[in-house]
């Protein structure tokens, strides 16, 4: 039982693997043998079939030569008494190394080459076809002979036949031969195997060059060597490979570039509230006898910068909760006429604040599976910087609309633009248009990012139409239901 669990786990190791170069040597000595092997089998039995049909054909010509010299001597009336005939009949069975028999009208054998039949009567089939005038053949596989039956006229004409000459040939000498052949025909299909095996390696070890060839520089970049050329144009296989794999090697290093930039900007978004807070600490730190305002004025700045940071940890946490492959969405039934509704009028405090009218447009009533939470976070961030980078006295127009497979949630705004430069950058973490003027609204340049990933996670798309001081419109386009 051990040594068959043991045989078991070694033959389902999954890292247990066959090389390519095995199955294209075997598939390319098949290619080579079968072939050999069936044209071997079809001449050795097309060879045979000759053979059988030239002595069957030899024989019959040469006993209706027997059958005539029997009929012009008038051997079965008894008048060749020389016994030339005799000797002749001997002679053919001898050199066929087979047996004749002569029968004459009575079905009484005349002459038997082997000498034990004679005066005995022959009542066989063939024997009877022959004195109605039909030929016969007939070969036996088994014991490797064939017979042959053959009237024998009468001058006479209104006699008709005489007797019968029937004569049995071995085959066994054209089946040694063929043997001997066939014999000869397995050496050399043995020696086409070992040539085949020798071409099969050849041939597979010049086939998987240019693949060798970049497996060496796949374990280049493998290493770290990420800018190896990897470039293999060998076959288009290896072409088209090795242009995948380059464009995945450009993505890792965007992707590599991109978490270093990350991390770069999470490092500086975090040191300046601290660098801002240590600044007034170490400044009221330093005032013996500062005025009540002063101070009140200092802790309102440095509860500003904690609310700062705090923002900045919390967007952070969720994107990093959206980045994990096994973040889930709570789905359900969601009016995302009464979302909406909510968002904005927990947002217009802050709109009547910066003196911007907020506009609700439901064109139709929606009904969507959704995360209300995750997609509340979208659309408050989308709401509340089209508050705080527009116009003094300027509008923000949320649109809600649908259709019989998505639903549309429009931001419009009066506000500053996006130049159209920055389109391709504007969901990017961290990534500010005015870094400037973000910092002084509190933003943390990770609120859009966050929107795309909401969006992404619900199977939708987000599309941005914006020019520099003409505004911007953000429009989310969400499955109505939701299929993971």
């Amino acid at each position: 039982m051990k040594n068959e669990a043991k045989r078991r786990r070694f033959f389902h190791r999954p890292d247990i693997t066959v090389s390519l170069s095995i199955p294209m040597a075997v598939l390319l000595v098949l290619f080579g043998m079968i072939p050999t092997l069936l044209c071997t089998q079809v001449l050795i039995s097309s060879l045979r079939q000759s053979h059988m049909d030239s002595r069957m054909v030899e024989v019959q010509n040469q006993c209706q030569i027997l059958s005539s010299k029997m009929t012009r001597t008038g051997y079965l009336r008894g008048e060749n008494k020389d016994g030339a005939m005799d000797n002749e009949i001997q002679t053919l069975a001898d050199v066929y190394n087979g047996r004749i028999v002569v029968v004459n009208r009575d079905f009484r054998i005349v002459q038997d080459t082997f000498h034990i039949a004679e005066k005995r009567l022959m009542v066989a089939e063939e024997v009877i076809r022959c004195f109605q005038g039909e030929s016969s053949s007939k070969y036996n596989k088994d014991k490797h002979y064939f017979a042959q039956a053959v009237p024998i006229y009468d001058t006479a004409p209104v006699n008709g036949i005489e007797g019968v000459l029937v004569i049995t040939a071995s085959t066994e000498g054209i089946l040694s031969l063929l043997d001997a052949m066939l014999d000869k025909a397995v050496f050399l299909e043995l020696l086409v195997f070992l040539i085949l095996i020798l071409a099969a390696m050849t041939a597979v070890k010049m086939l998987l060059k240019p693949f060798k060839e970049f497996q060496k520089k796949l374990n280049l970049v493998a290493a770290g060597a990420l800018d190896t050329d990897i470039s293999a144009n060998g076959y288009r296989e290896t072409q088209d490979i090795s242009r995948a794999v380059g464009i995945t090697l450009s993505k890792l290093k965007e992707v590599d570039q991109s978490r270093q930039e990350f991390v770069s900007n999470v490092s500086h978004e975090l040191k300046t509230p601290i660098t801002s807070i240590r600044v007034l600490a170490d400044s009221l730190m330093g005032m013996e006898e500062a005025p009540m305002e002063l101070y009140r004025e200092f802790m309102e700045d440095i509860s500003y910068e904690i609310d700062r940071e705090s923002k900045i940890i919390d967007d952070l946490l969720s994107l990093v909760k959206m980045d994990k492959s096994e973040a889930e969405l709570n789905i359900a039934q969601v009016d995302i006429h009464v979302l909406v509704k909510q968002i904005l009028k927990r947002l217009r405090p802050i709109a009547n604040k910066r003196k911007v009218e907020l506009i609700l447009a439901s064109i139709r009533e929606v009904t969507a599976d959704v995360d209300e939470m995750k997609l509340s976070l979208a659309i408050s961030n989308l709401v509340e910087n089209a508050i705080k980078y527009n116009t003094p006295e300027g509008w923000v127009r949320v649109t809600v609309d649908a259709d019989h497979k998505f639903f549309y949630v429009k931001v419009a705004d009066s506000g500053i633009g996006i130049p159209e430069a920055e389109h391709d950058h504007i969901f990017e973490r961290f990534y500010r248009v005015d870094k400037a003027r973000s910092r002084a609204t509190g933003g943390s340049g990770l609120g859009l990012s966050i929107t795309r990933n909401v969006v992404l996670m619900h199977k939708g798309a987000i599309l941005l139409n914006s020019k520099a001081g003409e505004g911007s419109t953000f429009t989310l386009r969400i499955p109505l239901n939701y299929i993971a």
